[in-house]
């Protein structure tokens, strides 16, 4: 009788050994003489359990973390094919807390199917909000789009069934939609898990877009530094394309939509729609001035759909089960689920989707287990490296687009970065204006030099000249870029850096001073 055994193909399990574990449970299964089948699936999202081996039994799949090629001669001798006993055992992979806490929709099927198996994404619901969609109106698929409430996921929270509608109302006989991809958020890896363990939704949502907005043509923008889902991506679009899910002749239809990957060098400024626009037609990354505004001029100079991984995989289920279903669930004006990437110094780092309305608390603590190291949570960072730090007294927040604005605060993408009372946050300002700093595209002024002078004035606070003074000049500063950028990397900059001043005073204070004060 085959077994079969399922080993993450995702990045982050790579890094952590997976592929050498793979290949140990097929040496050990041979020298047994026992069959085995692995399936190299996408990654549950449990970072801190990984390489997670999952095993199917007739109660359901069992799985084992985090497994070391050392390890899997002991597995074999537990009898871990039908599940048997371990240290290393986790029990029923849907019953780990984690996991079972999570409301997945647009992470229904990451882990849980082989990647690149079409049968397997159409045997757990795959392509059946495509096969609604070639038979419904544009008009009629924007509409549900629109109705269920989803916003891109990205970082702006634009509604995207309004852009979508003014793509599908601008004139033009040429329309694109387009993919971004460019990842580059520290502590953020949505993307790249959904691209890595389920591509083909990606695609589905994509085509979804196509027909809804009289687009035939479509563009993934990924950085250079997704090697794996560079590969996934490519080999889901061929396999689609011979399965007709892309073409001439999307399932039969008569309507039209094919797609490509194009690789970015990695330019974190490159994940600002208008400087995508600009690398994906081979020109420098820079920003664009708006209006014209890409859904009217974007690529080409042609209407251009340009969304968010995330947005784009939600599509799909929201075809399927209808916008009634998605927009239940949510909070205000924040409606389905949002994958949180949990990161940082914290126990349990990973990705947990789940309904907007759980309280930042409510995700550290509880979902995440709180720091690493053991210490008091003193700070998170909520939307990247440009998203505000947030203290304990905060952690009653809700998560939910609004109520993060109404606290100076930005859900972005939603990574979450922890940190525990051995942060410095004057250094954590200043990293802020030095990361804008380095990868500024120049066009503007206040980014450009702001960002500089930023960092100089840090420092000369840090080294004791005229402290008060020097974080007055900060905040005129942070003022001046938040209002006058060209986008939101010089415009968001001041999150980071008032966020800091403002929630952590004493770490802005020479230490001469703290120490008089003691």
């Amino acid at each position: 009788m085959t077994v079969t055994v399922y080993v993450p193909r995702d990045a982050a399990a790579i890094a952590l050994g997976a592929d050498e574990v793979a290949a140990a449970i097929e040496r050990v299964a041979g020298e047994n003489g026992q069959d085995v089948h692995i399936v190299r699936n996408g990654t549950r999202g449990m970072v801190w359990l990984e390489p997670m081996v999952e095993v199917a039994t007739e109660t359901g799949r069992i799985a084992y973390g985090p497994v070391s090629a050392s390890d899997v001669a002991s597995l074999f001798n537990a009898g871990f094919l039908s599940g048997g006993d371990h240290a290393l055992s986790l029990g029923l992979t849907e019953e780990i807390p984690f996991f079972a806490k999570q409301t997945r929709l647009t992470f229904a099927r990451c882990g849980l199917t082989d990647p690149l198996s079409l049968a397997d994404y159409e045997a757990n619901g795959g392509l059946t909000g495509l096969k609604k969609a070639v038979a419904m109106a544009p008009h009629d698929i924007v509409k549900t789009v629109t109705d269920s409430g989803l916003r891109g996921r990205g970082g702006a929270g634009f509604p995207t069934g309004i852009k979508w509608n003014t793509v599908l109302g601008a004139p033009g006989n040429e329309k694109y939609v387009v993919c971004n991809a460019d990842e580059g958020d520290g502590g953020t890896f949505a993307d790249r898990m959904i691209m890595e363990g389920d591509p083909f939704v990606l695609i589905e949502g994509m085509v979804i877009a196509g027909l809804a907005t009289g687009a035939s043509e479509g563009f993934v923008y990924l950085r250079s530094e997704y090697p794996h889902a560079i590969t996934a991506m490519n080999e889901a679009i061929a396999i689609a394309r011979e399965a007709r899910i892309l073409g001439a002749d999307v399932l039969g239809s008569g309507k039209a939509f094919d797609m490509e990957v194009r690789v970015g060098a990695g330019a974190y400024v490159c994940g600002e729609e208008t400087s995508l626009l600009n690398s994906l037609e081979g020109k420098r990354g820079i920003v664009r001035a708006k209006p014209p505004l890409p859904a009217l001029e974007g690529l080409f100079g042609k209407p251009t759909v340009v969304n968010n991984v995330i947005s784009l995989a939600s599509v799909p289920v929201i075809l399927d089960k209808g916008s009634e279903f998605y927009r239940d669930f949510g909070m205000g004006r924040s409606r389905g689920t949002i994958p949180l990437q949990i990161a940082g110094n914290v126990k349990h780092g990973g990705l947990f989707e789940t309904a907007f309305g759980l309280t930042l608390g409510e995700i550290v603590v509880e979902i995440g287990g709180g720091s690493a190291s053991g210490r008091p949570v003193r700070a998170v960072q909520v939307g990247g490296p440009l998203g505000a730090y947030f203290p304990s007294s905060l952690f009653d927040t809700p998560f939910d687009y609004e109520a993060f604005a109404a606290k100076d605060g930005l859900i972005g993408h939603a990574g979450i970065v922890v940190f525990d009372d051995t942060v410095d946050m004057l250094k954590q300002a200043r990293f802020a204006f030095e990361f804008c700093a380095i990868e500024s595209c120049g066009k503007c002024t206040p980014c450009r030099i702001g960002a500089v002078r930023g960092v100089e004035t840090l420092d000369k606070l840090a080294a004791g000249s005229s402290p008060e003074s020097r974080k007055a000049l900060v905040a005129d500063l942070c003022n001046t870029m938040k209002l006058g950028s060209l986008c939101a990397l010089g415009g968001f900059t001041p999150y980071p850096v008032m966020s800091a001043m403002t929630h952590f005073p004493d770490d802005f204070q020479p230490a001469s001073m703290n120490e008089a004060a003691e």
